[in-house]
């Protein structure tokens, strides 16, 4: 039986519904032997995500709003006095007003700019804070995690309709690496995938989303969109201590496509 993850705990934020990347990852996690916990934010959220949570033998569920700093505590101790000590955390969370998701950038609000930042990026560091203590303890002679979040090439590449969400994930992409230098010194890596477009209820809220995925698929050099279980195995290798010497890094999980300066000779317009 495959265990690569057997003894580990950890939870998975973002999930939504079964074609989530987050849903990804936490079926590759279970499927090694990891015991998993998931994150959800209120009861309509907690109706999609506890029948996913059972079928990778999971009942522990906690209630997380990564703006609510009240309930951001209760969650955490929670985990504390369930488990005592955390191995791995996955943030899938990101948001932007879906109306600001197509047309120009220049037309961002100040609004939604700040709460695009605070919970796309920010919230990361909230998290490893926040997770730090049950990865570290000199009483428990525990030491060492892997904090993974997932990111997008629209932060260093225009993207159409990606918008502050290209600038969010380049903070996010920053926050990776200070993180990464931040806690090395106690053997905790930060990570972050960047898989390409995915059909995901998040990425479906991107103006365009299907021309873009569509695009992909057919210029990356593998000639296909990533998969959930492509993504799902990076996620283990990143969890597992395969990865004990990988940190701050942002693996690119998109067939190739990254790599591209312009589409394939054949797609080019005569």
């Amino acid at each position: 039986m495959p265990e690569l993850m057997k003894g580990k705990r950890g939870l998975v934020m973002g999930v939504a519904n079964d074609h989530s990347i987050a849903w990804g990852i936490a079926r590759a996690l279970a499927a090694e032997g990891a015991e998993l916990a998931f994150s959800h934010q209120g009861e309509a959220l907690l109706r999609r995500v506890q029948p996913l949570a059972a079928q990778v033998g999971s009942d522990l569920l906690v209630d997380v709003d990564v703006m609510d700093e009240a309930r951001m505590d209760a969650a955490f101790a929670r985990l504390a006095d369930a488990w005592g000590s955390l191995d791995f955390v996955v943030h899938a969370i990101a948001y932007s007003d879906k109306s600001e998701l197509t047309g120009r950038f220049i037309d961002t609000s100040l609004a939604n700019f700040q709460k695009t930042l605070a919970i796309s990026c920010y919230s990361l560091i909230d998290v490893a804070r926040r997770s730090r203590p049950l990865m570290v303890s000199q009483d428990e002679g525990l030491q060492g995690g892997s904090i993974m979040t997932l990111t997008y090439q629209g932060s260093n590449k225009v993207t159409p309709f990606y918008n502050v969400m290209g600038v969010a994930k380049a903070g996010l992409e920053a926050t990776v690496r200070y993180l990464a230098n931040d806690l090395g010194p106690e053997g905790i890596r930060v990570n972050a995938i960047s898989p390409g477009p995915m059909k995901t209820l998040a990425g479906a809220a991107i103006g365009g989303a299907r021309r873009t995925f569509r695009h992909t698929g057919e210029n990356a050099p593998l000639r296909m969109n990533a998969t959930l279980e492509a993504v799902g195995g990076t996620a283990v290798y990143l969890a597992s201590d395969h990865g004990a010497c990988t940190t701050g890094e942002i693996i690119h999980v998109d067939s190739g496509y990254h790599i591209l300066g312009m589409p394939q000779s054949e797609n080019l317009k005569a």
